[in-house]
């Protein structure tokens, strides 16, 4: 896990990469990612949105999703994917709301907190995807995918 020093240098470096930047959503070991526009999630329901910010990862590092505390505090559960080596896109959050009260998000809010990790060595590989260069909330691409094979 990468800590807010190794998170600067990364991104001194172009190993990783946060549009727009904002000093204040570092963290210790993250960075807080934030709600690209306001979403009004209904007890027992989910909503997609995306994040705000584009992230852009080389291919030595990977990046892990949570929920803010405060956020799951109120109900909200997030269902998150890895975000891969070479990943590169706003990232789309599936959020539910478990609780019994309508939760309202607001543009630029903080949702969730991203936590990078350094792997051993780089990928073969990086994400070329579905998903890559996603801009805005996208939804799933699974049907589509599934009438290909």
């Amino acid at each position: 896990m990468l800590s807010d020093e190794e998170i600067l240098g990364h991104l001194k470096t172009g190993e990783i990469g946060i549009t727009p930047f904002e000093a204040s959503c570092l963290n210790p070991a993250g960075y807080d990612l934030r709600s690209s526009g306001e979403a009004i999630i209904e007890p027992r329901q989910h909503e997609l949105t995306a994040t705000m910010e584009t992230v852009e990862l080389g291919l030595k590092v990977t990046g892990s999703l949570h929920i803010r505390s405060s956020l799951a505090r109120e109900g909200i559960i997030g269902s998150f994917a890895v975000v891969d080596p070479g990943f590169r896109g706003q990232l789309t959050l599936s959020l539910h709301n478990a609780g019994e009260k309508e939760i309202a998000i607001k543009e630029g809010e903080p949702i969730v907190q991203i936590v990078f990790h350094k792997l051993g060595s780089p990928v073969r590989k990086g994400y070329s995807g579905s998903y890559q260069n996603s801009k805005g909330v996208v939804s799933s691409k699974r049907q589509k995918l599934l009438s290909e094979l």
